[in-house]
């Protein structure tokens, strides 16, 4: 299962909307239009239409992932990946998370849950994410399920904690550059900054060379004058 970023969006503010606002679940295309694009809690943000969010809905539907609700007067639609992945609460806030703000630490996933999933602390956010991590697919045991669902990134330089990015959809590609590409960009900008230095001496010293040949013809003219 490798989902687009629309349909990741559209995913996730279903499952967020449902458990915050849970009075105003199942939402119909225009408030799931609204939810996609709103500006908070949102990375990156975002602007579609509604064609776009209708025909992500289809391919989630074909999935299994997503329903429609034609109870009420307009069409509304749910999700269904707690039953298809079989997810815990916590687990699905999690996933949740990662889908709408991309990879996270696990300090940033427990300070933005709250409206989701209270975790009592970093080691529950933690046990979540490895045990989203080591899911065994169908082909590794009995279980029927797609597999790992969390990963944990490279650690950037510069950074204290290391992202952890959901399975659902391309995993970003954090990995720090090799060792013999910095070597190349280091050697050429080297060779680059010995180039201008010799470039700026010979320069000054044409204008010097100029100068002198400039007081030379002064003279000759000087003693031609006097013959």
């Amino acid at each position: 299962m490798t989902l687009d970023p629309i349909q990741l969006r559209v995913l996730g503010s279903l499952i967020e909307k449902e458990i915050a606002t849970p009075e105003n679940y199942p939402l119909s295309l225009n408030t799931l239009v609204n939810a996609c694009n709103q500006r908070s809690s949102r990375d990156p943000v975002l602007e579609l239409t509604e064609d776009e969010v209708r025909q992500a809905l289809h391919s989630l539907e074909e999935l299994g992932l997503t329903t429609p609700n034609r109870d009420s007067r307009v069409p509304k639609y749910e999700h269904r990946i707690r039953t298809v992945l079989n997810l815990r609460r916590d687990e699905t806030a999690v996933l949740c998370l990662l889908m709408l703000r991309g990879p996270q630490t696990p300090g940033e996933l427990r300070s933005r849950a709250d409206r989701l999933f209270t975790f009592d602390d970093l080691a529950a956010v933690q046990s979540t994410l490895e045990r989203l991590a080591s899911r065994e697919s169908a082909n590794d045991s009995a279980n029927t399920g797609p597999g790992p669902l969390t990963t944990l990134l490279p650690r950037q330089p510069g950074s204290r904690e290391a992202r952890y990015a959901h399975l659902l959809g391309d995993v970003p590609d954090l990995s720090p550059p090799s060792h013999s590409a910095s070597a190349r960009d280091a050697s050429t900008q080297t060779a680059t900054s010995s180039a201008a230095i010799r470039l700026a001496q010979m320069e000054a010293e044409i204008a010097s060379l100029s100068e002198a040949l400039q007081a030379l013809r002064a003279r000759v003219d000087l003693l031609e004058s006097t013959v």
